[in-house]
């Protein structure tokens, strides 16, 4: 009797431990991120630095990041974040120049940190972001883990990168989403000097985006005012086609631009890219200066590992480069190859 009574016992025990956790109790801790390196070359200019005064600069794009000449690192960036069942949070930091270039356009920023935000999850349709977040608007973003193109876009690398304040995304519908936030001054990341504040907002419809900023900045005596569109479609199974058009104004000064990103994937392991894009910076007192930039982007994988070669043409309305005999001239050919390792 009592052999059985501890037979059934056991049984009993071994069943409850054998049950699966309910998925709405599981914490889930996690580290992933990535690191890069390059190489880059002018095929119509020099290549060797120039100086000016204490700075040392290369002929490159007009752009963020990918500036340097010669083989070059790009960064680390490590993602650690937790998530309960309602809160949790994202402490995102970089290591290495493209993430030194990042985080010193967010004024006032540390040196290490790309994001650290705190989010609750108020309900299954409400989410609640505080802290430091990279911003909603744009078609690309600063790890190159996540975006096709090593180098990036001039509507890109022209802003914002982040923002500190607070958000509120609403998920309406499967398809229909909708984004408020108030935050300090754009890329004003760990201070407000001066209690200038900027307002966001988002519409998202079936994965197409139309963003809005709207507010005071630190160091204007007038408002900044940007509208963008981000989307894309596929048009095919291997074929999908992004779009991104966005039209900035800071106290009567600011930039406009668009961008097509065809991208044809031939293989689970290589695909091809096009980045079209035309932009500009406008003045009212002074002629619009406009460029035409187009860059062709492979990407080839090889487990966790993504080698981005790309051939890039940059050509300005006015004679921002030079040639390989140091004669000025509107337009740069460059060439470069990336090996970008994503982790988790």
């Amino acid at each position: 009797m009592k052999l059985k009574l501890l037979l059934t016992l056991l049984l009993a025990t071994s069943s409850i431990f054998a049950q699966e956790p309910s998925d709405e109790n599981i914490k889930k801790f996690s580290i992933s991120g990535s690191i890069d390196a390059y190489f880059r070359t002018n095929i119509t200019g020099p290549n060797e630095a120039f100086e000016d005064g204490d700075d040392t600069f290369f002929l490159n794009p007009g752009t963020s990041f990918a500036d340097r000449s010669g083989f070059s690192l790009g960064m680390v960036n490590t993602i650690i974040s937790y998530e309960g069942t309602k809160v949790g949070f994202v402490a995102d930091l970089v290591f290495g120049p493209r993430g030194e270039d990042a985080v010193f356009l967010s004024t006032g920023s540390s040196n290490i940190i790309n994001q650290l935000y705190a989010f609750w999850h108020v309900s299954d349709n409400i989410t609640l972001t505080f802290g430091n977040f990279n911003t909603f608007l744009g078609y690309e973003v600063i790890s190159p883990a996540d975006n096709f193109y090593y180098s990036t876009s001039y509507m890109f690398s022209n802003g914002p990168f982040s923002h500190t304040g607070l958000k509120a995304d609403f998920l309406l519908s499967e398809d229909f989403s909708f984004l408020l936030a108030i935050m300090n001054s754009t890329d004003y990341t760990e201070i407000n000097l001066d209690g200038s504040y900027t307002f966001g907002g988002q519409i998202g419809y079936k994965e197409q985006y139309l963003n809005v900023i709207y507010g005071e900045q630190t160091g204007t005596t007038g408002s900044t005012f940007q509208v963008d569109y981000t989307g894309g479609t596929y048009l095919s199974d291997a074929f999908f086609l992004g779009i991104n058009a966005t039209y900035n104004d800071t106290d009567g000064s600011g930039f406009y631009g668009a961008a097509l990103y065809p991208k044809y994937t031939l293989s689970e392991k290589f695909a091809l890219g096009l980045r079209g894009e035309y932009f500009g910076f406008h003045n009212e007192d002074l002629e619009d200066n406009t460029v035409f930039a187009a860059t062709l982007s492979a990407n080839y994988t090889i487990d966790d590992l993504t080698i981005i070669p790309e051939l890039r043409l940059d050509n300005w309305s006015e004679e921002f480069y030079f040639d390989n005999d140091l004669q000025p001239t509107n337009s740069l050919a460059s060439f470069l190859v990336a090996a970008v390792y994503k982790f988790n």
